[in-house]
């Protein structure tokens, strides 16, 4: 039977790519009175792609441009949503400013100084380039401030890592390639990572992962921690762990349901669904309980072999925690809950 392939994801543009196309629109209309229908600009790695003007307005002293922004095929929150950079004549070079929308850095371990705006160093990179070539061209001083507002932003940021990572008020203007990868395990990763550098120069002591949100409210609870402890792990336990090996902290909670912490305890270190399965066969071995070969399911394999199965998944997941961690000076710990977010084992 013949099969038709799937056809490929599309990439989008990141909020930076987004913004400095707006800037170099905005300059080109501010400094030469350039009216443009769209706006290209050259991404980090050479790229050139051509943005469609959704929204302008024209004064003597300043312009804006807006930019929709196309996340592709990626699940982005920001994917639709109206990019707009203001330009406006200054004095003493090149200044950002978040305008409604974009948010502003809280707390320490962000790659931006607490008190500016969310504006991160690649795009700013990207449109601090802009503004020195089309200096140039036009003969200009390159003097200008730069306000990037997204209309809604702050409604769409509290569903990122924003408010955990004390980014408030808003959206962050993202980006190292310009480029949006449909689905990237990678940007969820980097999160991670980013987490992790917050928590630790917050000088938090104890930090947590969990596969979900359950067992998330579930081991906050536990151990008291604040907001900036939890790490968005999801499936990606060993990314976090692998992180922490090279920049720990004092103590690691992993928390999840009893499936994907059955994963964990059998070795997997990504726990989604695609890239590890749970060995029933295995399980039974361990267990001593032939029945579990069959279940279709670990919850269905818990419901048959009660308390004992739990606590040693609870004792197992730690086992592969401190091989992951391996001489990393971080006490660690597990919990297992069921769907409810009832405890049913710790190691």
């Amino acid at each position: 039977m013949e099969t038709r392939e799937s056809p490929p994801l599309r990439r989008g543009w990141t909020t930076g790519a987004c913004a400095t196309a707006a800037v170099r629109a905005g300059l080109c209309a501010l400094w030469g009175g350039a009216q443009l229908d769209e706006v290209q600009i050259t991404l980090p790695k050479g790229e050139r792609p051509v943005f469609k003007i959704a929204h302008r307005e024209v004064t003597a002293d300043w312009v804006e441009i807006g930019i929709t922004k196309d996340a592709g095929d990626d699940p982005d929150v920001t994917h639709g949503a109206l990019i707009i950079a203001r330009v406006a004549r200054s004095l003493g070079g090149v200044r950002f400013h978040a305008g409604d929308g974009v948010g502003t850095i809280t707390k320490a371990g962000l790659p931006i100084a607490v008190g500016e705006p969310a504006i991160n160093p690649v795009p700013r990179q990207m449109m601090q380039a802009e503004v020195e070539e089309l200096a140039v061209h036009y003969g200009q001083a390159p003097d200008i401030d730069i306000t990037i507002r997204i209309p809604g932003g702050r409604a769409l940021a509290l569903k990122t890592w924003n408010p955990r990572l004390g980014i408030v008020d808003g959206l962050s203007v993202l980006g190292t390639t310009g480029i949006v990868r449909p689905f990237s395990c990678a940007a969820w990763i980097a999160s991670i990572h980013r987490g992790i550098d917050v928590a630790r120069a917050c000088g938090a002591p104890h930090v947590a992962g969990c596969t979900g949100a359950t067992s998330e409210r579930a081991v906050q609870a536990l151990h008291g921690l604040p907001d900036t402890s939890m790490l968005d792990m999801g499936d990606f336990a060993g990314g976090l762990m692998k992180y922490l090996r090279r920049h720990p902290v004092a103590r690691l909670t992993i928390g999840g349901g009893i499936g994907k912490m059955t994963k964990l305890a059998q070795g997997a270190r990504d726990l989604h669904s695609a890239r590890s399965q749970v060995d029933f066969t295995a399980l039974a071995q361990v267990l001593d309980q032939p029945g579990l070969a069959k279940a279709n399911t670990a919850l269905e394999a818990y419901a048959l072999a009660g308390p004992d199965m739990a606590q040693w998944v609870a004792h197992s997941a730690l086992a592969n925690c401190q091989s992951i961690l391996q001489s990393a000076d971080i006490t660690v710990d597990c919990v297992v809950i069921d769907r409810t977010g009832r405890i049913l084992a710790q190691s």
